[in-house]
């Protein structure tokens, strides 16, 4: 089949598993927006997220937050330039290595954490009214199943 022959309208087919669990998660950053944005912070981008996300970058080192998010140190020291800049965290020096430093939520930064909770807080709240108490207690616990590695056998080919 030649490149003339493909038919570009023609749909992926029905969602896959990544994209059932994206379409959820972008509901919820979008809630946590609209909250942090009702409650004054307007300056907080989309972007942010990949910082605060759980646990939170609270006393890390920034390689060491690079190295879990996936991303690379400049990408992150970027985000956590804008972040200082906006008032939400600061760069201080560590205590146990003079070299480095660690990430410190201001009082601005930790009144975000706790409006994304509360906003995360709502969705669930929400899901569990969509869902029913007993299959959202089964999803929730599905979900936290996935965390784990594969076993054996069930590793993905």
């Amino acid at each position: 089949m030649n490149s003339s022959e493909i038919d570009e309208t023609a749909p992926f087919g029905p969602p896959l598993i990544g994209a059932l669990l994206r379409m959820p998660w972008e509901a919820v950053q979008q809630h946590m927006l609209d909250r942090l944005r009702e409650r004054g912070f307007e300056d907080f981008d989309r972007a942010y997220f990949t910082v605060f996300r759980y646990p939170g970058p609270q006393g890390a080192r920034p390689t060491d937050v690079a190295a879990r998010l996936g991303i690379s140190k400049q990408a992150l020291n970027y985000l956590l330039r804008e972040l200082e800049r906006l008032g939400y965290l600061e760069r201080e020096r560590h205590p146990d290595d003079l070299r480095s430093k660690r990430i410190a939520l201001t009082r601005r930064g930790l009144d975000a954490v706790g409006v994304i909770r509360d906003a995360v807080a709502e969705m669930e709240a929400a899901w569990e009214r969509q869902l029913g108490p007993e299959r959202f207690a089964l999803l929730r616990t599905l979900l936290l199943e996935l965390q784990e590695p594969p076993r054996g056998d069930e590793r993905p080919a």
